[in-house]
Parts: C-alpha cells; sequence; structure tokens
C-alpha cells in the first residue's frame, strides 16, 4: 500500500504562487499515476492534475492549464504541484492520489484524472487558501 503525506497548503493572495508537495512510500508495482485532486466546501471532489510515474506524461484540468504544473522527483518519491496566478476559486483542500496503472490499461491523458480513484491510496490533503 502506498503512502502519502501532502504538505506546503496555506494562505496567499490572489496572484500568488504555492507549491504542494507528495511524498510518496511503499511503491510496489510497475508503474503508477499520482494526481492532485481538491474539494471545496459544498462540492465535488475533482481532479487537477495527474502524471504518470513511468514517464512522466501528465494532464491537467482546463480550470489550471497555463498556471499549474505537476513535476515527479522519482529518486524522492514525490510530486509537486507548482500553483501561479492563483486565485479565489482555487480554495480548497488539495489531497494526492496514487494508483496502480497496470500494463493492459489503454490510456491515462485525459482519463485518470477523471476517476474517481476510489482503490487508489489517499493523502490526509493540504489547505490551499486564496484571499482576494
Amino acid at each position: 500500500e502506498v503512502q502519502l503525506v501532502e504538505s506546503g497548503g496555506g494562505l496567499v493572495q490572489a496572484g500568488g504562487s504555492l507549491r504542494l508537495s507528495c511524498a510518496a512510500s511503499g511503491f510496489t508495482f510497475e508503474d503508477y499515476g499520482i494526481g492532485w485532486f481538491r474539494q471545496a466546501p459544498g462540492k465535488e471532489r475533482e481532479g487537477v492534475s495527474c502524471i504518470r510515474r513511468s514517464d512522466g506524461l501528465t494532464d491537467y484540468a482546463d480550470s489550471v492549464k497555463g498556471r499549474f504544473t505537476i513535476s515527479i522527483d522519482n529518486a524522492k518519491n514525490t510530486v509537486y504541484l507548482h500553483m501561479d496566478s492563483l486565485q479565489p476559486e482555487d480554495t480548497a483542500v488539495y489531497y494526492c492520489v496514487a494508483e496502480e496503472i497496470k500494463s493492459y490499461e489503454p490510456s491515462f491523458e485525459s482519463t485518470w484524472c477523471r476517476r474517481p480513484h476510489y482503490l487508489g491510496s489517499w493523502g490526509q490533503g493540504t489547505q490551499v487558501t486564496v484571499s482576494s
């Protein structure tokens, strides 16, 4: 079972930046997808940005394209989400998730970040608050 710990959240003014970190341990399978999801009060959890561990393929929600960047440091088993031009609408608890990608799964881009990942491993979340 993969263990995930998020960090880096905080309070920032609109237009500011934050970098979130997801430290992972316990990888045992061939490949994983790792992603950032967020949930604001009264809203469903949504995929923000995701990355495939094997080759670094990425995907982003339309709402954050051009503002957020996901990256992975395989040596540190850490995934980062650098967030620029933050807006109040970005306020949410941000969660990291990891789930095995099996060899027969045909796609990642435009699909993995849309899945609920009920069987994935989730972190506890980190709060991001953007003030106007």
